[in-house]
């Protein structure tokens, strides 16, 4: 039997102070978009009190279309005026052209990695 991931797990979740990164799955589209959006902002609610700092990462998404567009802008407008949204997605890979491709790389910092997208 083949075990096949749901496509709207995060793949990994994890706070440090003042900051929550949360990594999301290889691929990102229409089937799975608005069941990661809730995910994640389940994890931004439970978090409200001491969240400054959201850091989405693509680094392992290898597929994104407009729906992965929108819910990264969507994440950025609901999420509380205190905390900041960035993103880190490899600079050569299909998320990071895509976001440049869309203008989001306008209202949301895209970062090559991890490090740099913690540095405050």
């Amino acid at each position: 039997m083949t075990f096949i991931p749901n496509p709207c797990e995060l793949r990994d979740l994890r706070d440090l102070p003042g900051c929550t990164v949360i990594a999301l799955p290889p691929e990102i589209d229409l089937c799975n978009a608005e069941g990661l959006y809730h995910r994640i902002m389940s994890a931004a609610d439970a978090r409200a009190d001491r969240l400054r700092l959201l850091v989405l990462d693509l680094t392992g998404t290898h597929f994104m279309d407009s729906q992965g567009v929108r819910l990264v802008d969507q994440v950025r407008r609901v999420l509380q005026p205190r905390t900041r949204v960035r993103v880190v997605a490899a600079p050569h890979g299909v998320a990071c052209r895509v976001l440049e491709l869309t203008g989001v790389r306008r209202d949301v910092p895209v970062f090559d990695n991890l490090a740099e997208a913690l540095e405050r």
